[in-house]
């Protein structure tokens, strides 16, 4: 995956925009792969919010921090934890879309297609995952478990009202 990002945004003035908190972890060991590919991106952050406490979506995407890098005429990658519902990404391609980026392109760590309602597709995915509760690495649960160095499944019904 690293080494066909590198070669589709190779000559190109390059933006890697992380959707936080989720991606933070994959985002920083993605950035770091593709130095190694001699890609040398303009980095920034959006923060989005849909789950709250719960461990489902609220159908709701909240832009709690824009970006700040101009994007007219780059390249964007635009990078999540997860690509579940599809809402959130949905919304922040789109988002983006509007500051005229030559392309917008969605790279995921983990995509869980049984649970989509949006229509999107990664264009780069690490993973692909059946419909259950993860968390680690970058994914939480109420702000919790995103330090483990791991995904580990949790079992929904064993976690206390959000």
């Amino acid at each position: 995956m690293v080494l066909e990002i590198a070669q589709d945004c190779r000559e190109k003035e390059v933006v890697i925009v992380g959707i936080l908190k989720g991606s933070f972890m994959f985002f920083s060991d993605l950035v770091k792969l593709l130095y190694i590919h001699d890609i040398h991106p303009y980095i920034d952050f959006m923060i989005l919010s849909s789950y709250g406490s719960s461990t489902k979506s609220s159908g709701k995407v909240k832009l709690d921090r824009d970006i700040t890098t101009p994007l007219e005429g780059k390249w964007v990658l635009l990078v999540d934890d997860i690509l579940d519902t599809g809402r959130t990404l949905s919304f922040a391609k789109l988002h983006l879309s509007r500051f005229h980026p030559e392309e917008v392109k969605t790279c995921v760590f983990l995509d869980k297609p049984s649970r989509r309602v949006a229509v999107i597709k990664p264009d780069y995915r690490c993973f692909e995952v059946e419909d259950l509760f993860v968390v680690g690495y970058g994914l939480d649960w109420n702000n919790r478990f995103r330090n483990l160095p791991y995904v580990a499944v949790i079992d929904e019904s064993s976690l206390p009202p959000g």
